[in-house]
This record gives C-alpha cells, structure tokens and sequence, in this order.
C-alpha cells in the first residue's frame, strides 16, 4: 500500500497573521509575511487504506486526541474530496517543536500533511493550490509550503472568491544572512488556543481595527526593506508589529496575555543589545516564547546574552532560514 511521507519546517511570521474574516476557510485579515526555518521540521506519513472504518492518527507512534484526529480526519476530507478516493488513511506525525507554545507547530504540521495527503491521494496540485489547500487545516500552514520570506495575501472577499484569492507565495530577496535566535521562555501549551484568542481579539479589542491598518503599512514598508536588503528596518517593523499585536490581545475582553516575566525580561535584553550596538530585534508569536532576529555574524553574541536572561542554554536556538514542504519519503507497505 502506498506510504507517503513529507517533511515541513515551521515560519515565523515578521508582519502577523492575527484574525480571520472567514473562520471556515481561514481567510485571515491581514496578508502577512513570514520567514521558514530550517529547525524545527514535522514529518508527516500519509497511508490511505482500503480496510479502515475511519482515520487512524498517531502522535510519533502514540495515538493522538480525539480532537487532534478529528482536525486530521476533516482535512482529509477535503482532500478525498478532491480526489475521489474515499479511502481512510493512517497518519503519523512527528513535530521537533513544542506543540501549542506560540512556535509553529501547526504550520509545519499542516504543511507536511498537506504534501503528504495530496500525494498520496493523487492530487496533482500547484505550488499555489497546495498553499490554499494546507491554509484549511492552519492558516499559517500555507506559508510553511514555501522557503526563505515568504508572504501569504489575504486576498479578497468570502467564499469561493476568498478561497481562491488567499494564498502564499515565496518572495524573491537578494541575499540577506539573516538568523532568528529563539528564546524557548516557557514551551508548555498555552491556556488560551489560538484560535479562541484572535476571535476573542477581533470581536472585542478597540485595538484591532487600528492595529490592521497599520499593519497593511508595515508590509509595503517590509517588503521594500527586503527588496534593499536592509535587515535593520526590517527588524524595527518586524518588532513594532508583533509588540501591536499582543496589544490588541490585551485590550481584548477578557484579555488574552501571552507575555510572560521570561518574555519581559528577554525584551529588555534585546533593547540593550541595541544600545549596545548590537542589532538585534525582537518579534513573538501568540505565545510567551521570543525570536530575535539579527545577522547570522551577531547571532552567537545575540544568543549568549539571551541565555542569561533565560537561565540556561539549552533554551537557546539559533534558526536560519529554511526550505519549503518537500516529500522525504515513499514506497508500499
């Protein structure tokens, strides 16, 4: 029976996708602009078989939630859907990142199942409909397709019109030796999901409407700062977009508050960096965990520092810029 496995790394976005227009089709609000690492990777196996009663997930080998299996089991939906093929299928998927903590794990996760499904079920997609597609199992999965920068457009209008028009594509840069260095602050799974969290954010934080306008400001200006390899100003919007977004959250009722003391504290480091000459720029996701961008030449200085504020090491890692969703591996079984 034929196997298909597939690999995908996680993307840390520097212009945030923060809330959905269409919940159903994850149309976001925002286009957003992203950069894939080269840590952290998920492989997924995708098996479709012809004697299963229903979908069979496992976790690195141990059997997943049934809310986990229930979100495998609906994407493949789409994806049987698309084929023809009814069969159900055996998924196994193996993250290197913490799940749930604010670092991508379901970007690269619903990457790699997206690649692996399609293939295994014949799909015959192109890069931009394989984006559209791994946007409906996580939004951010759609820029996880892709290598290096990467934007995701929120395109235009509901329905089928958004559907079509919402997808990711790589931006072409000139060399930028650019690293983030990755402050695992707190890696446990987070209180508030986020998905409760941007529908919280959107339908209550008076800071969301200005916080989406600005944002559409920060991409033109970013991508321009790509465009000149200017790594500086990227960073300064890459920090000022994601210190707005957590913005929104708090002003959010009940407010969501995913900045912790560790978070605090690695920000402040960050800003002496910079007082010390160092360029160094912080951005985070929903989650309590930091990323620091700087050049690759700086990172180990970057790192060093960082460390002491987190307390150890081991906490520290040093990501570069990575490729998009590839298949790793198949065969029958």
């Amino acid at each position: 029976m034929n196997s298909i496995a597939a690999v995908a790394n996680p993307n840390i976005a520097l212009i945030k996708y923060w809330g959905k227009r269409d919940e159903v089709l994850h149309l976001p609000m925002t286009t957003s602009l992203s950069l894939t690492l080269r840590e952290f990777p998920t492989t997924t196996t995708v098996e479709p078989r012809p004697e299963l009663t229903a979908d069979r997930v496992t976790l690195a080998g141990a059997p997943a939630s049934e809310a986990f299996t229930g979100r495998v089991a609906r994407f493949l939906d789409l994806v049987r859907a698309g084929s023809g093929d009814r069969r159900y299928a055996m998924v196994d998927t193996a993250n290197t990142v913490p799940t749930g903590a604010g670092l991508a794990s379901s970007a690269a996760g619903f990457a790699a199942l997206a690649l692996a499904a399609a293939t295994a079920y014949g799909l015959d997609l192109d890069p931009r409909a394989l984006s559209r597609l791994a946007r409906r199992g996580s939004g951010s999965a759609a820029r996880s397709v892709f290598g290096g920068f990467v934007v995701w457009w929120r395109g235009e209008g509901v329905g089928a019109a958004g559907d079509l028009s919402s997808f990711a594509e790589p931006i072409d840069v000139p060399p930028m030796d650019a690293a983030l260095v990755v402050a695992l602050v707190d890696t446990r799974e987070k209180a508030v999901p986020s998905r409760e969290a941007m529908r919280r954010t959107v339908s209550t934080s008076p800071f969301y409407p200005p916080w989406v306008a600005e944002s559409a400001r920060h991409l033109d200006r970013m991508r321009a700062a790509l465009r000149a390899g200017d790594l500086a100003t990227v960073g300064e919007i890459a920090e000022a977009n994601a210190l707005g977004m957590h913005a929104t959250m708090l002003g959010a009722r009940p407010a969501v508050r995913y900045l912790a003391a560790g978070t605090l504290a690695v920000l402040d480091r960050v800003q002496e960096l910079r007082a010390a000459g160092i360029g160094a720029w912080a951005t985070m996701d929903a989650g309590p965990n930091v990323k620091v961008l700087c050049d690759s030449r700086d990172s180990a200085a970057v790192a060093a520092a960082v460390a002491e504020v987190v307390g150890a090491a081991e906490r520290i890692v040093i990501a570069t810029s990575g490729p998009g969703a590839v298949i790793c591996g198949n065969g029958h079984r």
